[in-house]
């Protein structure tokens, strides 16, 4: 029988109706990024998400052909997932839906290496004449997060939105954001890649900083540091 993620991974693929709390782990995926309106019959999403499926199942069906792939097991290919944001707009305006950057994924088996992805470009170019080359290899870790099922159209979703926001808080769970309009604090912390963790004591002087995705066990590691260097310095 063929490993189900869904199944497997009940946790991430199949929320509960009600908002919850779970840590994410660090994935592979294949990835389109674009721009616009969802709802667009012949929008940016809508067409990306031909071109993920393309390459989902010319990885998925590989072990049919001469590619061979370390590890290889059968598979159901995991559901379609995606990264939501509007830039320079504090949270999320629902009314600028031509506003919204997206990052469309499907998660990738632990055996697929990037050589994999990039033979399977190559693989869905040559056999269906059409260009991948807006498809990417994709690495994520977004550790803890809160969820929720949302059953409806896009335009209800604020309504989901409201209950999970409500339940970071009464979880004591706090995400401020700051939009930087104007790249001054960008400039101010010298941040060169995205993203950056910023280390902060309990005085506001910055600790030490790290770039690039972090797992929950670097983070835990860091963040201990940073409270034990705080608990050296007396005033």
């Amino acid at each position: 029988m063929a490993f189900d993620y869904k199944k497997e991974y009940k946790e991430f693929y199949m929320p509960k109706k009600k908002p919850s709390i779970v840590e994410i782990p660090k994935m592979n995926y294949i990835a389109v990024r674009g721009k616009g309106n969802p709802n667009d019959e012949n929008g940016e999403y809508k067409n990306s998400i031909g071109l993920l499926y393309a390459i989902a199942f010319t990885i998925k069906m590989s072990y049919k052909g001469t590619h061979k792939i370390d590890g290889y097991f059968e598979y159901v290919v995991p559901p379609l997932e995606g990264f939501w944001w509007q830039e320079n707009t504090q949270g999320f305006d629902y009314n600028r839906k031509e506003d919204m950057h997206f990052i469309s994924v499907i998660r990738l088996p632990d055996f697929v290496t990037e050589d994999d992805f990039k033979w399977a470009v190559d693989e869905a170019t040559q056999k269906k004449k059409q260009d991948f080359s807006k498809v990417e290899f994709f690495t994520y870790d977004e550790g803890v997060c809160v969820q929720c099922m949302h059953i409806g159209s896009y335009d209800n979703e604020p309504e989901t939105a409201t209950l999970m926001h409500k339940h970071m808080e009464e979880n004591g769970y706090d995400y401020p954001v700051v939009m930087d309009t104007t790249g001054e604090l960008f400039a101010a912390y010298g941040i060169q890649a995205f993203p950056t963790t910023f280390l902060i004591d309990t005085r506001g002087n910055v600790y030490g900083y790290a770039t690039g995705s972090l797992t929950g066990e670097i983070m835990e590691n860091i963040v201990k540091q940073t409270m034990e260097g705080d608990a050296n310095v007396t005033d």
